[in-house]
């Protein structure tokens, strides 16, 4: 297989009186390599910082959990598992401090979800960890960081896929296979509850000819109401 990137992703959840939870999403810049103009959770790639503080923390799994922490600090403004005035720990990432450096962090309201790792070259290839939280009540206003993303919204994960239906958004092949997944939550404590019932296992999509074309497929048993996708409608990077 191609070479991944370690990475790790966030979908925070918000509950709402009616209705299933809304979800933070940032939509990329497109003039970003990977990605460009798609609809994504917060996320990046794992780095040399979030290992070192995995390490000091006695866990060198925790990694992806924390760059989830960080990456969600820069790209949307939302501190969770970390206490104090985001701007200011906003500011200090960008300009490179390490997680470690911002506080006491806890990585415990991070929840694994799914873990995904294609193999489509010549995209590049990222190995993801993909964990569910809350958003804290205290939490600031989520808030674009006009680099790497040019809007932050709230969005329920049916109003995203319909978006991407009309053609007003587009979304990869993990992102709306995970969109479809969560649209089937009724609200937060759905959505841990299936985190819970199936198991996290590397998903690593395949292509299956079938008489009517080419299909992206997964595998049917980690809870995806969708597994496949004819591969002239699917993006994948």
């Amino acid at each position: 297989m191609t070479a991944a990137i370690p990475a790790a992703t966030l979908i925070v959840l918000r509950d709402r009186p009616n209705g299933p939870p809304e979800i933070l999403m940032v939509e990329r810049a497109a003039a970003m390599a990977f990605a460009g103009g798609a609809l994504v959770f917060p996320g990046g790639r794992i780095d040399a910082g979030d290992y070192a503080l995995a390490l000091a923390m006695g866990d060198d799994h925790l990694a992806p959990r924390l760059a989830a922490i960080r990456e969600t600090i820069e790209e949307a403004g939302i501190a969770i598992g970390i206490d104090g005035d985001v701007e200011p720990m906003r500011r200090a990432l960008a300009g490179g401090a390490a997680l470690s450096e911002l506080g006491p962090v806890d990585p415990t309201p991070l929840v694994p979800y799914a873990r995904w790792r294609p193999d489509h070259v010549p995209v590049r290839v990222f190995d993801t960890h993909f964990f569910l939280a809350r958003l804290p009540e205290a939490a600031a206003e989520a808030r674009v960081d006009a680099t790497e993303n040019s809007r932050v919204l709230w969005t329920t994960a049916a109003d995203a896929l319909a978006a991407a239906d009309r053609g007003e958004a587009t979304l990869l092949f993990p992102t709306r296979r995970v969109l479809e997944r969560l649209a089937e939550h009724g609200d937060s404590d759905a959505a841990f509850a299936s985190a819970a019932r199936w198991p996290v296992r590397m998903i690593t999509p395949w292509v299956e000819v079938r008489p009517d074309g080419d299909w992206i497929c997964i595998p049917d048993d980690l809870g995806y109401p969708l597994t496949a996708e004819p591969a002239s409608r699917a993006v994948r990077g």
